[in-house]
């Protein structure tokens, strides 16, 4: 058999296994049960947070041959061939390849038949922002009144894009970036699962790449799957990344704390040589500032605004008796004016050594 990639291998398959949803989870399935389920949806919200899975998961809960259910069987017909994405039931439409009138109007003409097996014709469009002016409305009268056998779910993660004409005709959920927490305690599970050897710290590397996106949580773990003989630490996810150790970013931040331009422009070449990326360290910089700030003025009581291990939160409450809280904040506003610059110039070099010296002499 071919590879399947751990995103699609622990792809939830009940309302129960979306993490870090349970709002969108919960109201779901209060209408499951009472038997008011809308006959269109507008899932939206950043990528990989569960919006197409959620859209299957209520595809299976409606068609399964004991639905409506909270838990699909997973074995009837209808479930294992949406779950397969092969239904003719359940129809999966990319809305970025599908966006014309032409094939909205083939959809209208569709909708009239009934479905095979199943109680319902669910149509799932994905990227629905995509669509064309003329195609969302020529679907405007088939959303606002379809037959009784069908429903609609829409994706996007560009909701500002979405017609107002269609937002009124459907029920929206809004899903939001899985928590830090959240996606930790699910890539430590999937790693036992998978036999990974993987350290705390490299876990909220993972996490924090992630930028709140479950999915591509999983796929960078899945990177550092080939790592299995030896425990996989935070600087082999940094180094796959192309991102900044962290433990340079608290030697340059040491360096300029005890004003030393020579150490903080020798830590710089260093880095360079590596090859990274510069835009890439200032961002890395302002967001090291911004926990020095946070812990500066709450100490360990403002530590959950830290996305860190509690180590390195040590390390931060310890680095932060080398500044001020005014100095905290030029380091910042010094950051981004170089950022800035960096454009201007076309020189981010240029840019973040001049800041360098700013800040430590």
């Amino acid at each position: 058999m071919s590879y399947l990639v751990l995103a699609r291998k622990y792809r939830p398959q009940n309302l129960s296994d979306l993490v870090g949803q349970e709002h969108i989870a919960e109201l779901l399935s209060q209408a499951i049960t009472s038997d008011k389920v809308a006959h269109a949806y507008l899932f939206c919200g950043p990528r990989g947070v569960g919006k197409t899975s959620c859209a299957r998961i209520l595809a299976k809960s409606l068609n399964c041959e004991k639905g409506p259910t909270l838990k699909p069987c997973d074995q009837c017909t209808a479930c294992l061939e949406i779950t397969k994405g092969t239904s003719f039931d359940v129809l999966e439409i990319d809305g970025a390849s599908n966006r014309g009138i032409d094939e909205i109007r083939a959809l209208r003409e569709n909708v009239k038949f009934a479905p095979n097996y199943g109680l319902y014709k669910i149509y799932i469009v994905d990227e629905v922002h995509m669509l064309t002016t003329e195609a969302f409305n020529a679907l405007l009268k088939t959303l606002e009144e379809p037959p009784p056998h069908v429903k609609f779910i829409f994706a996007t993660t560009s909701v500002q894009k979405v017609p107002s004409t269609i937002l009124s005709r459907c029920q929206r959920f809004d899903f939001k970036r899985i928590p830090l927490k959240s996606t930790i305690a699910h890539l430590e599970n999937i790693s036992q699962k998978e036999g990974l050897n993987i350290d705390e710290e490299a876990l909220y590397a993972v996490a924090k790449a992630s930028d709140g996106g479950l999915r591509d949580a999983l796929s960078i773990l899945d990177q550092m799957g080939v790592i299995r003989e030896r425990q996989i630490k935070a600087d082999d996810v940094y180094l796959m990344l192309g991102q900044v150790e962290l433990g340079l970013i608290f030697a340059m931040v040491d360096a300029i704390g005890k004003k030393n331009g020579l150490e903080a422009l020798t830590i710089f070449e260093k880095i360079l040589s590596k090859g990274k990326d510069i835009r890439q360290l200032m961002k890395d910089m302002t967001d090291h500032f911004r926990h020095l700030m946070i812990i500066k003025i709450g100490g360990k009581t403002l530590s959950r605004l830290v996305d860190y291990a509690s180590s390195t939160k040590d390390q931060l409450l310890e680095q932060s008796q080398l500044f001020s809280l005014p100095n905290i904040l030029l380091s910042i506003d010094t950051i981004m004016a170089a950022q800035e610059m960096g454009r201007l110039v076309e020189s981010d070099q240029l840019a973040f050594e001049i800041a360098l010296a700013k800040l430590t002499y």
